[in-house]
């Protein structure tokens, strides 16, 4: 199983060009702070000292894991399925958040375990009624998983043919922080307790309960080092098409809003694939989900909001899109000191 995508790396030439618009707008320097670095690297990663946000998007990938069924989640996966009819008719935190800040929003079916009704905004790409539970056998098979990145990469390809030059991916799937934090333990060798956290808001027994699970999954799939192979065993639907989505985005060079844990371990796999990646990429947030700091500290990320969210959707990313915005808005409508006639310090 291989990850063909040509993801070059931002080209730093304009760096000096954009550091010095920045420094000769009407304040002092570094006034702005980290919204001025914000600005740099969002100029680095169009290749333009006048970027611009097209047509920007949230696409959340949706889908069922087998290990529900071993009591790793508070809520029964029946949840999935009612959140995508949620997001679909507009009651979801992302559904609200998005429309606040004028993100298109699409619904993917990775791989939920119910027939779903259509719907303009939905995107029917299931691989299957859910993963397998790898407490004891592998989540996915190759084939699917690659069928799973390739149907990622595919919806990207889609929103960018479209005009969409920024996107952030979200997630639902009951028992996915369980995948997530097997992910981030399997490529980063940080010892899984300190990737396991309470998820959906599991009690300190039902924590103890998960993260007994995870270590007997372990067990059961020793030696597993390559990224696509941990993502087949220990991955979801969701995730993998996630994996997908983010490689075939930096391919076409798209500004790429990073949202929590479970989008951060996705990540985390297209990064182990193709480095280059992470020059693409602006964090959004870090989340109360134990675990985010450290693989942020991983990917050498600083995120823009510590909101203490933890609720997944792609949430934290429509949340930091503002800043994206007035960080734009900053390179492209600030005056400089000769323009508004005032003496530079």
């Amino acid at each position: 199983m291989q990850t063909d995508f040509l993801i070059k790396p931002v080209d730093s030439e304009l760096t000096d060009a954009l550091q010095a618009k920045i420094d000769q707008k009407t304040k002092p320097l570094g006034s702005l702070g980290r919204l001025e670095a914000l600005a740099l690297r969002i100029g680095l990663i169009q290749n333009t000292i006048s970027p611009t946000l097209i047509n920007p998007a949230i696409v959340i990938f949706a889908g069922d894991h087998g290990i529900a069924a071993s009591g790793v989640s508070a809520y029964p996966q029946s949840v999935t399925a009612q959140m995508v009819a949620n997001f679909l008719a507009g009651g979801a935190a992302i559904s609200v958040f998005a429309k606040q800040n004028g993100l298109d929003l699409w619904i993917v079916d990775a791989g939920v375990n119910a027939e779903l009704s259509r719907h303009p905004k939905l995107i029917d790409a299931k691989i299957g009624k859910g993963t397998r539970n790898f407490l004891h056998v592998p989540a996915m098979t190759e084939s699917e998983c690659a069928q799973a990145i390739q149907a990622g990469a595919d919806i990207v390809l889609e929103r960018h043919r479209a005009g969409c030059n920024c996107i952030g991916f979200g997630e639902m799937g009951i028992g996915n922080t369980s995948s997530a934090s097997l992910l981030m333990h399997g490529l980063t060798g940080l010892p899984l307790a300190q990737c396991v956290g309470r998820g959906t808001g599991l009690t300190d027994a039902q924590l103890g309960h998960k993260l007994s699970v995870l270590n007997q999954a372990l067990a059961q799939h020793p030696n597993i080092h390559d990224p696509l192979q941990v993502l087949a065993v220990f991955g979801g639907f969701e995730i993998a098409m996630m994996t997908g989505a983010y490689l075939k985005a930096a391919e076409r060079g798209m500004l790429i809003v990073v949202d929590g844990f479970i989008a951060g371990c996705a990540l985390l796999v297209a990064a182990k694939c193709h480095p280059e990646i992470l020059d693409y990429c602006v964090f959004s947030h870090v989340s109360d989900e134990q675990g985010h700091q450290a693989l942020l500290d991983h990917f050498g990320a600083q995120a823009l909001l510590d909101l203490e969210l933890r609720l997944g959707e792609g949430s934290g990313a429509a949340l930091a899109y503002p800043l994206i915005q007035s960080a734009v808005a900053m390179l492209n409508e600030m005056a400089s000191f000769a323009e508004a006639g005032v003496d530079a310090v």
